[in-house]
């Protein structure tokens, strides 16, 4: 590696298994928290902090487990504080415990604001340096990698810089190989970072790749501010991957990354990696078991998205037009949205996934756009619903063309369908019962489910009445139901749209229905996400056959 290489170089140490943790709604398993290392040490990202083994039982399980794990890009990171006041380092027992966790690396946290060290810890200024100069010594004479959090530091170098850089330098004598500034409170701004960095580069040694920046987003400039950070010269960053964190979070690494590789050309993945950041956040998140904001920078469902016709018309013609960045760079897609602004070219290039050889100037096309128009006036929307738009284009090119290919004839149809929500009193739950009488190729079917509530158990009873004819459908489940009232001045009989989403484990589609019963546009919603799994996968054993 030569030195401009190295100077380009930023390590990054994702915390989202400690700092992410204590975020509000979040509660990782143990194995939870060995299936977000395994995401991020595939993703490349150069440390993990694990936790704090001192702190809680299922951390301290968990550095049990990961003592035969096998890393191959990664290195653990355990987590946890200064020695106590008064108490000697090598006595102090969450110093033990991190030792135990035998991890190469450990984060050591101590206090750099002076309001903490008297009100807080409540010990004089001289015991706090004390603390973390032996601290980090000792963990470095037990030969671990030690990475300081100056906590607080910005909010510290403000109130008593003195002091502040005092606590840095510490740590940085004792012989800590990163020293990490920590904006804890997420109350700086940019150029508060960038000034805070110079003083404890103009008080240290040159060049400072040794210096770190450690953000949260309570001002919602988490990202802005690690970024400047390492404009300023932090080759070290801190962060979770999907963003998470305590408060309003974390430097979201996920958005971060790219940024810093593919605009400011730093290095921070080993080379390959980056297009993996869509998947592996979405996996953390789903770990997490929180959604992944559509409109998160780089990886979100909504990232690449283009819904008005001249955006849609623009970036087809050149994708620069309207994308700062290529999306499969971050493994990420394009997506039109379907709707009554999006215009022909967007119809076009949506029809495409079925028919390869559809063009904008395609007969089908002026067609297509015009219904879309008259039904999204009638309270349809495509834009959430990209499997109920396949369905319509297959539809319109069946009725127009006549190609052998989509003049199929209908895969079910529903005969007949009830539906009885029962509400009784006292401590007996409320349910509802549904049964369904479907054709399936002069076939008839009828089959009966109980639900939670009314849509449930239509779905299950259509489900159970065609699984004797299409056994992949054991596999589909409801993952969301979404209802909106469309015309509330027209109250009780206001037509309402519902959106359903579906999944058979492995890919995930969305539908829609519309009508003045809510059961009713439920039914059709229920209608189209069974009819795109069952026509997605008689086309894969086509192409299997073929090959």
């Amino acid at each position: 590696m030569t030195d401009n290489e190295d100077i380009r170089r930023i390590t990054i140490l994702d915390t989202t298994l400690r700092d992410g943790a204590q975020g509000e709604g979040i509660s990782f398993s143990v194995q939870d928290k060995l299936a977000v290392v395994r995401a991020l040490d595939e993703l490349g990202l150069s440390w993990i902090e694990a936790g704090n083994p001192g702190s809680n039982p299922k951390d301290a399980e968990f550095f049990e487990l990961a003592g035969g794990f096998k890393l191959g890009q990664s290195r653990l990171c355990a987590f946890g504080p200064t020695r106590k006041p008064g108490v000697k380092a090598a006595e102090d027992t969450q110093l033990r415990r991190l030792l135990e966790a035998e991890t190469e690396g450990v984060t050591i946290f101590g206090k750099s604001w002076d309001l903490h060290v008297t009100e807080v810890l409540r010990v004089g200024f001289e015991e706090n340096l004390a603390m973390i100069a032996e601290t980090v010594a000792f963990l470095k004479a037990e030969g671990r990698r030690v990475f300081y959090d100056a906590e607080h530091f910005f909010d510290g170098w403000k109130a008593n810089p003195s002091y502040a850089l005092s606590t840095v330098k510490s740590a940085l004598d004792a012989g800590a190989e990163v020293i990490v500034l920590c904006d804890t409170n997420g109350g700086s701004f940019p150029g508060d970072i960038v000034e805070g960095v110079a003083a404890v580069r103009a008080a240290g040694k040159e060049p400072s790749p040794y210096l770190g920046i450690h953000a949260h987003n309570d001002m919602g400039l988490a990202i802005a501010n690690t970024l400047a950070a390492a404009g300023a010269g932090c080759r070290h960053v801190q962060g979770t991957l999907v963003g998470f964190g305590e408060r309003c979070g974390n430097t979201s690494l996920a958005a971060l990354i790219p940024s810093l590789e593919l605009k400011l050309g730093f290095r921070c993945l080993p080379e390959g990696r980056l297009p993996l950041i869509a998947e592996t956040t979405r996996r953390v998140a789903e770990i997490a078991n929180i959604p992944l904001p559509g409109a998160m920078p780089y990886v979100g469902s909504s990232a690449f998205s283009h819904k008005g016709g001249m955006h849609t018309d623009g970036v087809l013609k050149v994708s620069r037009s309207f994308e700062h960045i290529d999306p499969l760079l971050v493994g990420n897609n394009r997506h039109l949205l379907m709707s009554e602004v999006g215009g022909r070219a967007a119809v076009a290039e949506r029809a495409k996934k079925i028919d390869p050889s559809f063009a904008k100037d395609h007969p089908v096309t002026a067609v297509l756009a015009e219904k879309l128009k008259a039904m999204e006036a009638e309270g349809w929307a495509f834009e959430g619903a990209d499997a109920s738009f396949e369905l319509l284009v297959r539809r319109e090119l069946s009725r127009h063309t006549g190609r052998s290919g989509e003049t199929r004839r209908p895969l079910f149809k529903i005969l007949a369908y009830r539906v009885v929500s029962e509400h009784p009193t006292g401590e007996t739950i409320a349910c509802s019962h549904a049964w369904a009488k479907v054709l399936v190729g002069g076939q008839e079917e009828i089959a009966a489910a109980e639900g939670d509530g009314p849509v449930n158990a239509l779905d299950g009873a259509l489900r159970r009445a065609l699984t004797r004819f299409y056994p992949e459908l054991e596999r589909v489940r409801l993952s969301d139901y979404k209802v909106r009232v469309i015309d509330g001045n027209a109250a009780t009989a206001a037509k309402v749209r519902v959106l359903i989403e579906s999944t058979d484990g492995v890919n995930t589609w969305s539908t829609v229905g519309v009508s003045e019963d809510i059961i009713d546009a439920s039914r059709a919603a229920l209608v189209d996400s069974i009819e795109y799994k069952l026509i997605g996968d008689s086309e894969k054993l086509v192409v299997r056959s073929e090959k």
